[in-house]
Parts: structure tokens; sequence; C-alpha cells
């Protein structure tokens, strides 16, 4: 299945056995259904659907409206930048809810996203870092890259009582979903997944860079490297414990990070590594040239060979 086709057939799943849930989005049930994200959505009669207009302050606050009226509210966006419009609500409105604390609102809002990172975008594609938008208010974020932790962030955190986003890649999405990766362990309350153990080096793979890190752990393994395998699904209030004390044991890291950003998005586990000894950290980031806002293919390459040599001769 592809991965757009199973994240149509979860929505589909959890929204029609939940009550009072009110979905919203440009031509959610019409047109294009975003691409194919919201077809053949049905509600029952307890439930609506809203095809809106491209207001997304508006719709951000409607969202967290209906979440103070106990509702489940679910707004569907074509793409992740256009949520900078409301941003207001996302940091000053959702601020004010959760100070009230004792009163904080047990109805649901989700939104979820499409990162625009299938390359040839132009500007669009140049805000492909989802951890930005998440850490202006320490909004809770997922990621989606694989079925275990589509069937995870679905079950744990879609239409739940709170407020989340969801995002979702546009490179991905034409793409077979991979099914068989199966996390060895669940940590951080479901933030961080364990894909691999090993001894040798650590590998913490965050957005959606999971299949850079397979590909790259592969060829590794070819070479009698063994890798331990940590994927951030919610970089976003994430307990680090487990992660540092498995690199404070191999004393070799390798971060990648496939956004545009100048800040890593795990730059704060970095910050907490001082004080352990490490003797090999290579840092796989973007190399961004004079084109980075005009249409290109935007794929994200790192050079294996070299990291092989790297690991292996110094």
């Amino acid at each position: 299945m592809k991965y757009l086709e199973y994240m149509n057939k979860l929505i589909i799943e959890h929204v029609i056995t939940t009550e009072n849930c009110v979905l919203f989005g440009q031509n959610i049930n019409g047109g294009s259904c975003l691409g194919g994200l919201t077809r053949n959505i049905k509600v029952t009669e307890k439930n609506k659907i809203f095809n809106s207009t491209n207001a997304e302050n508006s719709l951000v606050g409607f969202g967290l409206g209906l979440m103070m009226n106990d509702a489940s509210a679910v707004f569907l966006m074509k793409q992740l930048d256009f949520l900078l419009l409301g941003i207001d609500h996302l940091v000053n409105t959702y601020n004010i809810m959760r100070s009230l604390k004792d009163k904080y609102p047990q109805g649901s809002f989700t939104i979820i996203a499409t990162v625009v990172d299938s390359g040839y975008d132009g500007p669009q594609s140049s805000f492909n870092n989802f951890y930005d938008l998440c850490a202006i208010a320490r909004v809770d974020g997922f990621n989606i890259n694989n079925k275990a932790d589509a069937d995870h962030v679905f079950t744990k955190e879609f239409l739940q009582p709170g407020f989340r986003i969801i995002a979702l890649s546009q490179r991905l999405s034409k793409e077979e979903l991979n099914e068989t990766a199966l996390p060895l362990r669940v940590l951080a309350n479901g933030n961080i997944f364990q894909y691999s153990e090993g001894s040798d080096i650590t590998i913490v793979s965050n957005n959606f860079s999971y299949t850079i890190a397979v590909d790259l752990i592969q060829t590794l393994n070819e070479n009698s490297i063994e890798v331990a395998h940590f994927h951030i699904n919610n970089i976003i209030n994430t307990d680090w414990k487990e992660v540092i004390e498995n690199i404070s044991k191999t004393k070799k890291i390798i971060v990648i990070d496939d956004s545009k950003s100048i800040q890593s998005s795990v730059d704060n586990l970095l910050s907490m590594l001082v004080g352990i000894e490490i003797s090999k950290k290579i840092i796989l980031k973007r190399q961004i040239g004079d084109d980075w806002l005009y249409p290109r293919s935007d794929i994200f390459e790192i050079n294996k060979k070299d990291i092989l040599n790297e690991l292996l001769h110094n």
C-alpha cells in the first residue's frame, strides 16, 4: 500500500468511530480531496465535514474553539507552510488555554499538514523542518515515516484530548509504505522508537530521514559495524535519557537531519552530551547552495562511502 493511501485509511477508520467530530479544510471531500488524503471520508449523522475557505488563521482559531467546547476537531491542510498564517493562535491562544490548568479543555484538536519536500517546488519547499514550527510554542508534533509510527501516532494522538500537529511527507506520498519496520523499543512515551541494537555506533534520525538512516545502516552492517538506531517521532518535550545512555556506551554518534534549517532538530540532544566521552561525532545535514529557493530535485543525499571510511580509518 502507498504511504498516502494508508494515511487515508487511518483517518477514515478513526473518524467513523468517533462522535462529535468536525473535519474541515479546503476541498477535503470535493475536488482533489487534498491529493487523495481525504478521499472517501464519510461521517455519521453526529459528525460534520466543512469545505472551508483558505483562511488558516481563522481555521486554527475555529479548531481551538471547537476543542474548548469538547468537540473533536480535525483541520486537514494542503501544506505545512500555510500554517504560519495561524501562528498567533498556535502561540498566544494556545498558551492562554494551557495556562488554565484545571480548566484546560477536554476536547480534541488535531492539525494534519503535508510537508512540501518532494522537490521542484521552489520557495514553498524551503520550510521542510516540522520542528521549526512546533518549537515556537512547544506544540507536540509528530512525523510519519512508516507504518509503525503511523499506527502509534494515530492510535495514541489522533482525536485524543488535547492539541497536536501531525506532519505527512509529500515526498513519501506515492512511495510504498514501509510496513516491515518494527521498533525494538518504544521510548519516551512513544516520542522515540529504537529500531536496532548495536555496540559500535549510535544513529539518531529525525524529521523524514528514517529511510536515509536505514540505507546507511545496511551499508554499515555489511562492513561489520553494529548500529543502535533511534528515530525521533516527536522532538518536543522528549526525554533523551535512554538515547544518551546508549551514546555513552558506543561513544560514537551520527545525527541525520534532512531539514533546511540552520539549527538541527536534535541540537538540544547534542547540547546534552557535554561531559560525555565521544570519540566520533558525524552530523549529516543538507549543504545549502545559492539555488535553494529555486525549483530543484531537493533530494537529500549522503556519501555512504565517505562515512564508512571515516568510521573504519579514524
